[in-house]
């Protein structure tokens, strides 16, 4: 087993920094790309709104991180809308603006009241409109009220050819669960295809994220864990991962 300092390290690796407040300014997302930098390695990705893309790959650059933290945005967010090309135009637009991956919400709301084409269709035009870049399907699992719930959506967005598929905007009123996370990735396990978990909206602490490595690990097997494959989008956490990794620094 890991000590708690290599687990902090880990999962700071697989961290999809994020600022997505509505009081976002472009000094707050050059401050956070910034903090990327530190004395244990750096996130996977930073993830911002569209209209801030340039000034965090600025930021990235003037740190020397502009090839190896990568630029994500959002789309179709936070309410999911049932509207594919709005969703694909939005994606086309901030594939232009320099985003490296793109985070975009499903039609939850339409997939409860029965509408499954709905979610079928944007997937597959946003599948389209991201191109080789990759394509992270938020899936607002803490808002379906059934574990069926959340492996139909999952499954869709799966067959439609999402990269990930992520719990939450963070922006709904319940965010990642352990039982929607178990969810998701056995259906990603069951379906046999390459694609990714990401989990958000309200991990905080090193214990919240242990947690959700632990639950990948035993679904997915060992090793499976990597920027590659599992992402956590958070904003506090790096407070405590860093708190925990400089406990014994000299």
């Amino acid at each position: 087993m890991q000590d708690t300092q290599q687990i902090a390290a880990q999962a700071l690796g697989l961290m999809d920094l994020t600022r997505l407040e509505d009081d976002t300014d472009d000094t707050r997302v050059r401050a956070m790309c910034k903090r990327t930098a530190t004395a244990f390695g750096h996130p996977a990705a930073v993830c911002v709104y569209p209209r801030f893309i340039q000034a965090a790959r600025e930021a990235l650059a003037e740190i020397g991180l502009a090839d190896q933290v990568a630029v994500a945005t959002v789309a179709n967010f936070p309410a999911g809308k049932p509207d594919p090309e709005v969703a694909a135009r939005e994606i086309g637009q901030a594939i232009t603006l320099g985003a490296d991956e793109v985070d975009v919400v499903f039609p939850w709301r339409a997939l409860l009241e029965g509408d499954e084409n709905s979610g079928r269709v944007l997937v597959r035009k946003c599948r389209l409109a991201c191109a080789s870049h990759p394509l992270k399907v938020i899936l607002e699992s803490g808002m379906l009220d059934k574990p069926d719930d959340v492996r139909r959506a999952a499954k869709i967005a799966i067959a439609e050819g999402a990269d990930f598929i992520k719990t939450s905007t963070g922006k709904a009123e319940t965010g990642a669960t352990a039982q929607a996370a178990r969810v998701m990735l056995e259906t990603i396990r069951a379906s046999g295809r390459e694609v990714g978990f990401k989990v958000s909206g309200g991990v905080r602490t090193l214990d919240d994220a242990c947690r959700y490595m632990q639950l990948a690990e035993e679904i997915m097997g060992p090793g499976w864990v990597s920027p590659q494959n599992f992402r956590i989008g958070a904003s506090g956490l790096l407070d405590a991962l860093l708190a925990e990794l400089e406990q014994d620094r000299p």
